[in-house]
């Protein structure tokens, strides 16, 4: 190693541009940012999605649809997850506790149980909801299902 062959870390130089550093850097005396108006003074941020007067997108577009704030939503979970689950817990009782300790749902997480698929075990399903041919299914199968 010698010094001619000596170069900086890589990515330890910058080439940006330096800018407002005198007329010599071909960028001083105004600093690229024109002559006077609110845009060539400090302290200047403009407005999120503000389009030069111009009507803004958000302003333009047409709104639509309600979200209901009351509205309850609930985790779908059907017949065939739930055999599936079943089949390798062998529990007997299905309850809110065993989904969470199963993580098929959330702690905060509201569950109905939903009429797809098949039961073929006898088991108590103890949740928030049930679709009316879901609970004709488990109490087909033996089993009861409970509103909690």
């Amino acid at each position: 190693m010698e010094l001619h062959n000596l170069k900086p870390a890589k990515g330890s130089v910058k080439k940006g541009k330096r800018i407002a550093r005198g007329q010599g850097s071909g960028r001083g005396g105004t600093s690229t940012k024109g002559h006077k108006g609110a845009q060539s003074r400090t302290g200047y941020s403009r407005a999120v999605g503000f389009e030069g007067g111009q009507m803004p997108l958000q302003r333009r577009v047409p709104k639509f649809g309600f979200r209901n704030p009351n509205r309850v939503e609930y985790v779908g979970i059907n017949l065939d997850r739930l055999q599936d689950f079943v089949t390798r817990t062998k529990a007997k009782e299905v309850t809110m506790a065993s989904l969470i300790e199963a993580k098929m749902i959330k702690k905060t997480e509201l569950v109905k149980i939903l009429g797809r698929g098949e039961l073929t075990s006898k088991v108590d399903v103890k949740v928030n909801a049930f679709t009316k041919t879901a609970k004709e299914a488990i109490e087909k199968a033996g089993g009861s299902a409970e509103t909690v």
